[in-house]
């Protein structure tokens, strides 16, 4: 028999926030955005971020940066699989969502959502050995040492996937961080919600507030604050059309943005290093080797 107390329940709905220096505030705007499935189902209102939002998050990202780019290569991968730890925990409810938000049925949106635990996993096992990968020592012709190590570009702008609205962000996210970058992130336009869920996981994932900073709402009228921002050092444009990337690459120019330009990509394929080392600078160090008493030997 149906209680009554059951019958007489209503909905709770979720309320979606962005997400910016570890908070989760509305729009300063207080503006919303219908957001539908595939089928054009209502599924929520998420926010729709302002200009003012855009560089909150910059601030943050910023205010961040020193911490992030100055832990331990080891203790960056940590946190990374603890995100991975706290995926598989709510992987039903990721699962859900994928399958609203890209039209999938539940064994293909479980698929891309255990891929993209994995692709944590992956990430967290390169943060320590990127360096060997990329840096080293280099012969040169005289008495020098001479070597050559990556350090994080600064603050990275990522436009996310449109189409990939999990595992494309996942895949675009976590190699700017996991190399000690932060991030400011503009989430899918029309399928935001795994973004905004995935803020709730890296709240409680001990990744430090300001590291990742996720907005919603209309990619182009995000974009450009972010692209002609002068403490912005790098914009990634996967999620732009061409003539939206044409735009942002010449915004960018004014302060030598490093730019990552859109391009076709099968997000289930292993991902390789190339978006490692997209948002690195080679910074070399020359050393006189000296010498050693009279024979010359030198150290």
């Amino acid at each position: 028999m149906k209680s009554t107390v059951d019958a007489d329940r209503l909905g709770v709905f979720k309320t979606y926030k962005l997400y910016v220096g570890g908070k989760f505030p509305r729009s300063e705007s207080g503006r919303v955005y219908e957001v539908t499935d595939s089928k054009g189902k209502w599924l929520a209102n998420a926010p729709l971020s302002s200009r003012k939002d855009a560089r909150d998050a910059v601030v943050a990202a910023r205010k961040a940066f020193g911490g992030w780019s100055g832990a331990t290569a080891y203790n960056r991968g940590q946190v990374l699989y603890r995100v991975a730890e706290m995926l598989e925990g709510r992987r039903d409810q990721f699962v859900r969502e994928v399958a609203d938000a890209e039209g999938l049925s539940k064994s293909k949106a479980a698929a891309v959502v255990d891929a993209a635990i994995d692709r944590w996993v992956w990430y967290a096992g390169w943060t320590d050995k990127i360096a060997q990968v990329v840096g080293g020592a280099n012969p040169v012709a005289g008495p020098y040492f001479n070597l050559s190590t990556p350090e994080p570009t600064g603050v990275v702008a990522v436009l996310a996937p449109q189409e990939s609205s999990f595992l494309g962000l996942v895949s675009v996210v976590a190699p700017a961080i996991a190399t000690g970058n932060t991030v400011v992130v503009v989430a899918s336009e029309g399928a935001p919600l795994p973004a905004l869920s995935l803020a709730e996981v890296l709240a409680t994932s001990d990744v430090p507030g300001g590291v990742v900073n996720i907005l919603s709402g209309r990619t182009a009228e995000i974009a450009a604050p972010l692209a002609s921002h002068q403490d912005v050092n790098a914009i990634d444009l996967a999620g732009a059309d061409e003539d939206l990337a044409r735009e942002l690459e010449t915004a960018a120019a004014d302060n030598l943005k490093r730019v990552l330009r859109p391009q076709p990509v099968d997000f289930t394929a292993a991902p390789g290093t190339g978006r490692l080392t997209a948002f690195l600078e080679t910074k070399t160090v020359w050393h006189p080797t000296g010498s050693l008493g009279a024979s010359g030997s030198a150290y």
